[in-house]
C-alpha cells in the first residue's frame, strides 16, 4: 500500500511540476497560480511518506512516479490548455 501512495505521491508532484512549467512559459498565470496547490500537496506527500522507506517495491514506485508523471501532464496541457 506505501509503494501505491507513494507512486501517487510522485506523480501527482512531477505532474503539477510539469504542468505548472508549461502554464508559466505558455503563459497562463491563473492557471500557475492553482497548480501550486497541487504541487504542495505532492511534496508534502512524499515528506511524510518517504522517510524510512527502504522496500525495493517502494524505491522502485518512486522513482517511476516522475516519468510517468511529466509525459502525463504534457499530454493533459496540450489536450486542454492548448498550444499557444
Amino acid at each position: 500500500m506505501n509503494a501505491l501512495l507513494l507512486f501517487i505521491a510522485t506523480f501527482v508532484a512531477v505532474f503539477a511540476l510539469g504542468f505548472q512549467s508549461l502554464n508559466v512559459n505558455k503563459g497562463h498565470p491563473k492557471a500557475a497560480f492553482f497548480t501550486s496547490f497541487l504541487i504542495g500537496t505532492g511534496n508534502l506527500a512524499i515528506l511524510k511518506l518517504v522517510p524510512g522507506t527502504e522496500a525495493h517495491l517502494e524505491i522502485a514506485a518512486y522513482l517511476l512516479g516522475g516519468p510517468f508523471g511529466i509525459v502525463a501532464s504534457m499530454w493533459v496541457h496540450n489536450k486542454f490548455m492548448g498550444r499557444k
